[in-house]
């Protein structure tokens, strides 16, 4: 054995611990580190006479007792807190090896002072500047946290974090920034594993490098950087050993009070938090504590604003940066503890949400995407457990950019119409949105409003108008949108065949049985797609039928348009809500309706309630009556009073709301004054001031002084105390009285009355796309103080139950709100471009809208799709027919052999198409026409030549046929035969055109025209009625034909027959 083996002594402790110690005093240097050389020296000689014991459970190394344990940890100590490179490496190399080997034990906090000290050590020493140093403790750091042996617990764990920051934001190099930012990865994904389980005993999933450089930092790679930092974390997570933590010790038996932080050096994005909140949760479990703990701190970390005097500050946007990387590996990898446990669903809805909130105000480019991809995840996992908070974010983030067609940020954008893409590739997210937001009066139209964005989209900037989109941008926009398009409808498609069972069909297709709601409704489990509902069916959500949601979308609908109407003319407004039942005819009922509902014009509910109308002075009446000013003083009365509404213009109307108001708040508050007279000329005082102090028109502002003078004698001729006014004077002089929708909107009204209705001007105008691109900019304190309330407030509502429902009546209203957009993109994608892959598309997005108006009996809709794809063969003008056009037959021969079941009449477009092919290919054969029949002597009749005159009949001398000119010339789509009456004589070159168009249809061949009819004995008996009756039309459109009679539809009838 040699020397270096044999230090240390018999124990696996020693056996670790002895090479490293010699080697610490080999590269020590002896005058400088004599008190660290004689440690080690002396706890070499300690290791000889020690062997492995009974393992006693407060010693932090395994094998020894706690006395020993500290004792020999003291050297590494010394030697990791030198500062000295060459002394610490071999200390870091020992320490990651106690580590891995599962030697190192307990828990890391203050009750183990010699542990502690060690991580404390580590931490520091990465701050030495050398590269292999930083790469050892970043080594060191994440074997430490992956070890099952030790809990690293309160401020060593932020310790742990703040050092791979710290290495992060100033290492000597890009290897090691990115090593930092993997090590930190992988510290979050093991702490979030164990919070999952609440165990130390969890599988650990290896963090991919590649991924993590996704949106930020590629440029920091090194030739073969990535590869490296994947070693070292494979090598760490495959190198751990040892045996795990026992639950019981890792409950926490009381509270204990919060360790005060370590001074640090100064650097930016330092966790700084931990101070607060730092109460165990109600499960009692530390590892549950500290995950906890971490999330929170992370949000901070993300929420940290560059000051003025530093407006472009970059290390800061870089942490914050980083920051917003680690929560979307949180909620990557989170499960149900985020569900089922109140503490970490209120951790997302009160610091991640606001983070994204704050954040939003930035443009960097990496912040939005990273946003982007957190929100998709809260969509895709939490959607039930967040719906208020959803729905307040996709308009903010997602519809904001979607619906800006002119001057959008590209880049921006495609972040967006990616993300929809993504979204849309699960069914249930489609239709969840629909059924929670749609079809919920307090939310916005998401689906409908994402539906109609992808249109605008596709449709492109408006001709005529000013954009920033160069055309190849334009054109990459409207392709992704219609794909987005598609990929909505496809998914549609696809729940609805989950969801049908044989035997369903009939009561899908009848309108009555919408109004039933006979289908049971029961979780889909098996389906895969809703993940969120599969892992916690019992969270605040119910099941609903399609009817009760049609009912409240259109209470919804109706409501929205009595609001629009109310905005334009309030008394007719009013009418229509009465009339329709959306509000009661009371007076109170109104004013209720006025005092509560969003979306209403501040300035109409004004006029409105200063008429003279008997029942709107009832109304006023009951409005005023409904406020309680007990207990408020006069200024805070008033300015509650006038949160809800603008005054009106018109001096009577204004006093006839203030001698109302006078009253009741007398009534509320009879010690006040010694009349309601007093308060009403006092009131008319308090506006004046207002628009005086306020009005930046007003030049000579109005004084205290003038004030008090202007309102002596007012109190039944006394006069009201200097004091009081005085006061009243400096509250409304320092705090305007404004309505709420001022307060929490600066920067004007939005046009948009939903926003309104759903109290986001605010946070609209909050989100500011045009700063500059990297500039990271605190935003407003009010605003986020206002929404903030905002999802408290929402939070507490009892209508924000999370629907769920399994009734394919419900794809009868979305499509219903879809049907239309869609049509639109697909056909003018369709019409416009030549691209094979949008064409592609477009006739994919048909073929999904016949399947589904076609199985839910939506006649109107599928006979508009069917038509659609029909014109677009060009069958009826052959001569300017291109490959599309080719490719939309194939689309029509594919509806009639997949969706013939459910086709009824648009069966008579399918087979007028299928009649022109036919006939167009007989053309191109030479073949006679079938005119013949009906000229010629049957001895005269003679079979049809064979395929062998090819296009002959066109290049001799057939140029005076009108018939030939005819179809060469096209017809209109409705016209019965393939062509219409000649006007002129064609050329050659038209000619030579029609003929090489021709040679496309050669791609659909006889077999797969006769197919469509062998498939139709598979028809069940409703279709092949009509089926043959739709065929029978055809055949007589063609017999009836003036210039070219035909017998194709006849000879498929005897065929089918």
């Amino acid at each position: 054995m040699s020397a270096s083996q044999s230090l240390g002594g018999s124990s696996r402790c020693g056996r670790v611990l002895g090479p490293s110690l010699d080697k610490i005093i080999k590269n020590a240097a002896w005058r400088k580190h004599s008190q660290l050389v004689s440690s080690c020296k002396s706890t070499l000689d300690k290791l000889e006479s020690i062997s492995d014991s009974q393992c006693d459970p407060k010693s932090p190394l395994l094998g020894l007792s706690s006395s020993d344990a500290e004792y020999v940890l003291q050297p590494l100590y010394l030697a990791l807190d030198s500062a000295y490179a060459k002394v610490v490496e071999p200390a870091l190399e020992c320490t990651f090896k106690l580590l891995s080997l599962g030697l190192l034990c307990g828990e890391i906090d203050n009750s183990q002072p010699v542990v502690f000290n060690i991580i404390d050590a580590i931490c520091k020493s990465s701050g030495l500047g050398e590269e292999a140093v930083e790469l050892a403790v970043l080594r060191v750091l994440l074997s430490a946290v992956r070890s099952p042996c030790i809990l690293i617990r309160g401020d060593s764990l932020v310790q742990v974090v703040r050092t791979c920051y710290n290495v992060y934001l100033g290492g000597v190099n890009g290897t090691n920034q990115i090593c930092a930012k993997s090590v930190l990865a992988q510290i979050i994904t093991i702490v979030f594993a164990r919070v999952e389980e609440d165990s130390m005993d969890v599988s650990i999933k290896k963090v991919s490098v590649t991924e993590l450089l996704e949106f930020t930092d590629k440029n920091l790679n090194e030739g073969n950087s990535i590869q490296f930092c994947q070693n070292l974390i494979n090598e760490v997570i495959e190198a751990t050993q040892g045996v795990p933590l026992k639950p019981s010790s890792l409950q926490i038996s009381k509270p204990t009070p919060p360790l005060p932080p370590k001074p640090t050096q100064p650097l930016p994005n330092q966790v700084d938090e931990t101070s607060t909140d730092t109460e165990p949760g109600p499960d009692g479990s530390k590892i549950r504590e500290d995950g906890f703990l971490l999330f929170k701190n992370l949000c901070k970390l993300s929420m940290k604003f560059s000051s003025q005097q530093h407006p472009d500050d970059r290390i800061l946007l870089r942490g914050k940066i980083l920051s917003l990387e680690l929560l979307k590996v949180v909620m990557d990898n989170g499960g149900s503890i985020w569900r089922v446990n109140d503490r970490f669903l209120n951790g997302i809805k009160q610091y991640l949400c606001l983070s994204l909130l704050k954040n939003s105000a930035l443009s960097a480019m990496a912040i939005f995407q990273l946003q982007c991809s957190i929100f998709t995840n809260l969509l895709s996992k939490y959607r039930s457990c967040l719906k208020k908070e959803i729905g307040m974010f996709f308009p903010m983030l997602i519809l904001r950019v979607l619906e800006n067609v002119l001057q959008p940020s590209f880049l921006q954008k495609m972040t967006v119409l990616n993300l929809l893409d993504k979204l849309s590739q699960d069914p249930q997210i489609i239709i969840d949105i629909f059924v929670n937001y749609d079809c919920d009066v307090d939310a916005s139209n998401i689906f409908e409003r994402i539906v109609n964005g992808l249109l605008k989209t596709a449709l492109g900037p408006p001709t005529g108008s000013t954009t920033s989109l160069s055309p190849a941008q334009d054109i990459t926009f409207r392709h992704e949108s219609v794909n987005c398009l598609v990929s909505i409808i496809k998914s549609m498609g696809a729940w609805m065949d989950q969801q049908i069972r044989p035997g369903d069909l009939d009561l899908v297709k009848s309108p009555e049985s919408s109004s039933v709601g006979e289908s049971p409704l029961t979780l889909n489990g098996e389906d895969g797609n809703v993940s969120d509902l599969e892992l916690h069916p019992d969270v605040n959500s119910e099941f609903s039928d399609a009817a009760t949601l049609e009912q409240r979308r259109l209470y919804k609908a109706e409501l929205q348009k009595g609001i629009s109407l109310f905005n334009r003319k309030p008394s007719k407004g009013i009418e229509f809500l009465i009339s329709n039942k959306k509000i009661g005819s009371s007076p109170e009922g109104v004013a209720l309706f006025l005092k509560n509902t969003g979306g209403l014009d501040e300035g109409k509910i004004g006029d409105y309630l200063g008429e003279r109308e008997d029942f709107s002075l009832k109304v006023m009446h009951a409005y005023v009556d409904s406020f309680n000013f007990k207990g408020m003083d006069f200024g805070e009365a008033i300015r509650f009073f006038l949160q809800g509404f603008r005054l009106p213009g018109e001096a009577q109307k204004i006093d006839r709301i203030m001698e109302k108001f006078a009253e009741r708040f007398c009534k509320c508050s009879p010690s006040s004054f010694s009349s309601a007279d007093t308060a009403y000329v006092l009131a008319y005082s308090v506006i004046m001031l207002n628009t005086d102090a306020h009005n930046n028109m007003v030049k000579d502002k109005m004084t205290k002084a003038d004030f008090i003078r202007n309102n002596r004698g007012i109190d039944d001729g006394k006069d009201l105390p200097e004091e009081y006014l005085g006061a009243l004077y400096d509250k409304i002089v320092r705090n305007e009285i404004k309505m709420k929708a001022d307060s929490s909107a600066p920067q004007g009204r939005q046009e948009n009355s939903f926003n309104r209705l759903l109290g986001l001007d605010g946070i609209l105008n909050l989100v500011n796309w045009k700063q500059n691109e990297e500039k990271a900019v605190g935003a407003n304190g009010l605003l986020i103080r206002h929404i903030q309330e905002q999802f408290k407030s929402n939070s507490r509502k009892s209508e924000s139950a999370y629907h769920v429902v399994t009734d394919v009546a419900i794809l009868r209203f979305m499509v219903e709100v879809c049907w239309g957009p869609m049509l639109a993109a697909f056909s003018v994608t369709l019409d416009q471009s030549d691209d094979r892959v949008a064409t592609s598309q477009s006739l994919q997005g048909f073929r999904h809208a016949v399947h589904i108006t076609a199985v839910m009996g939506m006649q109107t809709q599928r006979d508009a799709f069917v038509t659609s794809v029909a014109k677009f063969t060009y069958l009826h003008c052959a001569g300017d027919m291109k490959q599309k056009n080719v490719d939309a037959v194939k689309a029509i021969i594919s509806i009639a052999i997949e969706d013939g079941d459910h086709l009824q009449e648009a069966w008579e477009h399918i087979l007028t198409c299928l009649s022109r092919i036919e006939h167009l290919q007989l053309l191109g054969e030479g073949a006679p026409s079938d005119a013949t029949f009906f000229t010629s002597s049957n001895s005269e009749t003679e079979e049809r030549t064979p395929k062998t005159l090819a296009f002959s009949s066109f290049k001799k001398g057939t140029l005076q046929n009108p018939a030939m000119v005819a179809i060469v010339r096209g017809s209109p789509y409705d016209s019965t035969s393939v062509g219409g009456k000649p006007s002129t004589l064609v050329t050659p070159e038209q000619i030579n055109s029609f003929i090489s168009n021709l040679n496309l249809l050669d791609q659909i061949g006889n077999f797969e025209l006769n197919h469509v009819f062998a498939h139709s004995q598979g028809l069940n008996g409703e279709a092949i009625v009509a089926f043959v009756k739709a065929l029978c039309k055809v055949s007589i459109s063609e017999l009836q034909s003036p210039t070219d009679p035909r017998v194709f539809g006849l000879t498929k009838i005897v065929e089918i027959a």
